[in-house]
């Protein structure tokens, strides 16, 4: 049954909303963690295993121009359906495909398509946390989406990376474990209504509409501030990607079993949390100050991790906090962002910017892992902290300029739905 635009929302406990992105947040987890982590042990060197990461992150830097296709083609729920499907079966194939030089290409193709079906389920969920939720309940609801996310991404990692070293011939048994907890997320489905697809001229007329508005933004003062915040090398958390894996990991002697809990289980409830004080942070400073001085502790942290002694403890301990404050990061992100982008089409610039947010991530894998093989493990973590200090004076500097523009035009309230 579809839900009926002038019917009220039906109460849906959020847990359910929780349930259903999982999967998103599992599938970057599985590479980011468990294949990250195994790349170097089979073959692959530091560079190579961030070009897994980095074929996981690509969709994501883009998703907002086919964004418009899940609005006005199919269901949510059957979008959903389709989306966790194809997950699945990826989670499966990147288990069961055999992790080595010969078979690089073939896994960051099937990784970058899982990725891709990811954004779809993510469109979908989102889809009905907006049309199923009432205004009060939208931002306690989010919370709990962004719990799914999160933690899906540390479950992903963390029961990925267990099985494959527990079953290192037997790697089905990861691969049909994944495939089916995956399923096992399409459950809330049959007790939420249907969404119905958007009424629109065309997908091709709509995905010109979402560029025309995201690049009129861009041209403005305030969207040339929100491009250089998505582009600046601050906040990505980039350095996980690489610190995860075996051949960094070993370097604070750091076993499978560290990597699984401290970059897998936990870390994704600790960048919750972090979501939350950054979140609290941002209430209480002005949301720029609070971006700068985020990115700014996340570097701090960096540095900490260099210059400390390279033991196991270290690496769990200063690692747990570098999930904490990049939950920081990514929160006072959010709060610049949409004080900047005022109300005017806010959903359209709001998910380009997220959808740009991903490029530093995916650069910052890439430099990260380059610095270690040209640096080392330390001058990669220096190789961070100078960074953000170059994105931070960046950002000051297009601060500056807008302020010359004077302040960011305030769009008209937008008329009640």
């Amino acid at each position: 049954m579809s839900h009926a635009a002038d019917a009220p929302p039906p109460r849906i406990h959020p847990s359910a909303y929780m349930t259903l992105i999982l999967p998103f947040g599992a599938t970057g987890g599985f590479v980011g963690v468990s294949l990250a982590y195994l790349a170097t042990r089979n073959g692959l060197t530091v560079e190579q295993g961030a070009f897994l990461v980095s074929a996981s992150m690509f969709p994501n830097m883009w998703k907002f121009l086919w964004a418009p296709i899940a609005d006005i083609t199919l269901t949510r729920k059957r979008w959903y359906a389709i989306a966790c499907t194809l997950c699945a079966i990826g989670m499966a194939g990147m288990a069961i495909i055999p992790l080595g030089p010969s078979t690089l290409t073939l896994l960051m193709g099937v990784i970058a398509i899982t990725s891709f079906a990811a954004t779809f389920l993510g469109f979908a969920v989102e889809g009905l946390l907006a049309h199923l939720t009432t205004a009060e309940d939208r931002g306690r609801y989010s919370g709990w989406f962004q719990a799914g996310n999160l933690g899906g991404n540390g479950i992903g990692g963390g029961i990925g990376l267990t099985l494959l070293t527990h079953y290192p011939d037997q790697p089905w048994i990861a691969g049909l474990a994944l495939a089916a907890l995956t399923m096992l997320c399409c459950v809330p489905l049959a007790i939420m209504p249907d969404v119905p697809a958007e009424a629109a001229e065309s997908v091709g007329s709509t995905v010109r509409k979402v560029a025309d508005d995201l690049w009129g933004m861009l041209k403005s003062p305030a969207g040339m501030l929100c491009g250089v915040v998505s582009f600046v090398p601050v906040g990505t958390g980039a350095a996980q990607s690489v610190l995860t894996q075996a051949e960094v990991a070993a370097y604070w002697s750091a076993t499978e079993v560290h990597v699984a809990w401290c970059q897998g289980f936990l870390t994704g409830f600790l960048a919750m949390f972090g979501c939350f004080a950054g979140g609290w942070m941002s209430s209480r400073l002005s949301t720029r100050t609070a971006y700068v001085v985020s990115g700014l502790m996340l570097g701090i942290v960096a540095v900490i991790m260099a210059v400390t002694p390279a033991v196991p403890m270290t690496y769990v301990v200063l690692n747990l906090l570098y999930s904490f404050v990049t939950g920081i990061c990514y929160a006072t992100w959010t709060g610049l962002v949409l004080e900047t982008i005022g109300a005017g089409a806010a959903a359209t610039k709001y998910n380009g910017f997220a959808s740009l947010s991903n490029t530093p991530i995916w650069y910052m894998g890439l430099l990260l892992a380059f610095a270690h093989g040209r640096f080392g493990t330390r001058g990669m973590l220096v190789t961070e902290a100078v960074m953000a200090v170059i994105g931070l004076t960046i950002f000051g500097l297009a601060s500056l300029a807008v302020r010359r523009y004077g302040p960011p035009e305030q769009p008209a309230p937008a008329a009640a739905a």
